[in-house]
This record gives C-alpha cells, sequence and structure tokens, in this order.
C-alpha cells in the first residue's frame, strides 16, 4: 500500500528526539510490538524481563529532549513512500482523519483524542521512563504517547522475517495507535491484570490492538484526506494485505518461541499466535467496526466472530 503522491502529511503528527520527562516508575505500554517482543524473548530463555522493561525507567544521559514538529523532509505522500520517517508521520495523519471519523460513530459520540507520536533515535525520555532503541515500538498511556525508533521496521524484517512491504510497517503504527483507542475506552488495563497465557487479558489486549489496526486499513483507502479529493492510501491490493499479514504473523509468540527455543510454550504467551494474530486483522479489516474487535468476549481466539 502506497500513499498518493500529493496528501499532505500533518505538520504536527509527529514529534522528534523524546517525550517529556516522566515520573518514572515502571511502563504500563500495554505491550508495545517490539518492546514485549524482547519481553517475550528474554522469558523464553528463563531472564528476566525486568532487564528490558526495567531500562524505561530512572534517568538516561543519553535520551534525548522533545523536539516540535514533523520533520522538515515529510510533507507529501510522495515523502512517505520515499521515506521511513514520513512514512510513520503519514501513517499517523491517516489514523488520525480515520479515526477521527469513526471512533465517535461506533462509540456513541465520545470525542477521539489525538495521540502523541515520537520518532526517537538511541534513546527518548517519555512519560512511562527513559526508553532505548532496544524496546521498539510502544504506548505509554501515561503520556499517551507512541513511540518508534524507525530501525525497527529493518529488524522487523531482517530477524522476524516480515515482509518488506509498507503496510506490514504501516499496520505497525496502527496496532500502536491501537492501544491509544484501548486506552481512551479504558481497556488497556486489562492486559496488566491477566499478563500471561494464551487466553490472557495481554493476549486478548494485542488481538484487538490487531483488529483496531485492520479497521483502519478498511479505510484508509476509501476516505478521503481532510481537504482532498482523494484518500491518503491508494487503493489495498491482495499483495498489500498479505504484506500485513506478513508482519502479523511475524510477531506471533509461537513463532518466536520457535525461533528462540524451538519450542511452543503458550503459557508463556502475552501477545497471541501467528494464526491469532492475523486472524484479528482480518476481522477489523473485513468488518470496519469496532464491535467486530471484542478480543474479550471472543469464545475461540483463532475464530473471531462474524460481525452482522
Amino acid at each position: 500500500m502506497t500513499f498518493n503522491e500529493g496528501t499532505q502529511i500533518d505538520p504536527g503528527a509527529v514529534r522528534s528526539g523524546g517525550g517529556g520527562p516522566g515520573p518514572g516508575g515502571k511502563i504500563a505500554l500495554g505491550g508495545g510490538l517490539g518492546g514485549l517482543i524482547l519481553t517475550v524473548v528474554i522469558l523464553l530463555l528463563g531472564g528476566d524481563p525486568g532487564s528490558v522493561v526495567g531500562g524505561l525507567t530512572g534517568a538516561d544521559d543519553t535520551a534525548q529532549g522533545p523536539t516540535a514538529g514533523t520533520p522538515e523532509h515529510c510533507k507529501t505522500g510522495a515523502d512517505a513512500n520515499k521515506f521511513l520517517d514520513c512514512r510513520v508521520a503519514a501513517t499517523t495523519t491517516s489514523l488520525n482523519a480515520v479515526w477521527g471519523t469513526e471512533f465517535p460513530k461506533q462509540t456513541g459520540g465520545q470525542k477521539y483524542v489525538k495521540p502523541q507520536v515520537v520518532l526517537f533515535s538511541g534513546a527518548t525520555s517519555t512519560g512511562c521512563g527513559n526508553a532505548t532503541s532496544e524496546v521498539g515500538p510502544f504506548y505509554c498511556p501515561l503520556d499517551q504517547t507512541a513511540y518508534f525508533d524507525v530501525t525497527f521496521f529493518n529488524e522487523l524484517t531482517t530477524r522476524f522475517g516480515a515482509s518488506t512491504g509498507p503496510l506490514a510497517q504501516e499496520y505497525v503504527v496502527a496496532h500502536e495507535i491501537g492501544h491509544h483507542l484501548q486506552n481512551m475506552l479504558g481497556d488497556l488495563g486489562r492486559a496488566q491484570q491477566d499478563p500471561n497465557g494464551p487466553e490472557s487479558g495481554a493476549v486478548r489486549t494485542e488481538l484487538q490492538a490487531d483488529c483496531y489496526a485492520g479497521i483502519w486499513a478498511h479505510y484508509a483507502d476509501k476516505q478521503n484526506a481532510p481537504g482532498g479529493d482523494q484518500p491518503f492510501l491508494k487503493t489495498l491490493t491482495d499483495q498489500d494485505v498479505q504484506d500485513a499479514l506478513s508482519a502479523a504473523a511475524a510477531v506471533g509468540d509461537d513463532r518466536i518461541q520457535r525461533k528462540t527455543s524451538g519450542r511452543v510454550n503458550p503459557e508463556a504467551w502475552t501477545h497471541g499466535s501467528s494464526e491469532e494474530r492475523q486472524a484479528w486483522f482480518l476481522s477489523g479489516y473485513k468488518s470496519g467496526q469496532l464491535k467486530g474487535c471484542d478480543t474479550f468476549g471472543a469464545a475461540d481466539l483463532r475464530n473471531p466472530p462474524a460481525v452482522r
């Protein structure tokens, strides 16, 4: 999926460098794609996840301060098709446009509040503490901000085997903004209350964020960009959808476990299997409806219920 070249990127869609200094303490991510991937790997290897997540607390002299505004070279969809940081900014612009319309429509009038999105390199200060690039993409509910080091997208391909297609990368951004929706709806805390296992709150939270990413994809090539006469994104092809599904499968708990330990242990799952992650992305993509993303009420996480 590529952006229509003439669409305009919101100059305030993202910031560069870092978030505001936070209160410290344990991070409460709601399970970012990158951060908890590393935590899962450490758990599988018998290590202490605090060695990674704990890196999001305390002082870090390498953490960068925030720089206001979208990077200067990111102005149009054509820029988003060339540069990864612009792609994050354009995807965020599209997400805000889609959810600005669909969220109040589908929640009975609840207002959509735009998240903050920060691009960083190396380290950054967040409302949940300080983070390094090793954590990967994550969402901090304390400052309502999603954080991205764009080098993760290379990791997604080289380490986890995802497609290099644009929608694979855009899916990651949409997933993290899905956590922001959960935060607004009051569902994000369920991940912390029940953090492990194939039917856990953590898994259901992550699958729901995948489903919300699918909803965005449903509308992103149909809804015109604000002030324009064309959508942000060109019409999805079957290959585009496969690119997103490849990313969803690449970060499934079962695939990560096989790669790191050679065996599958569902009791250690925090994100769901590759099959489940693909199924819930498709549920959102096909239905375009929040009610199609009720992972917490689903009896079988491998088979999302049909939406009528």
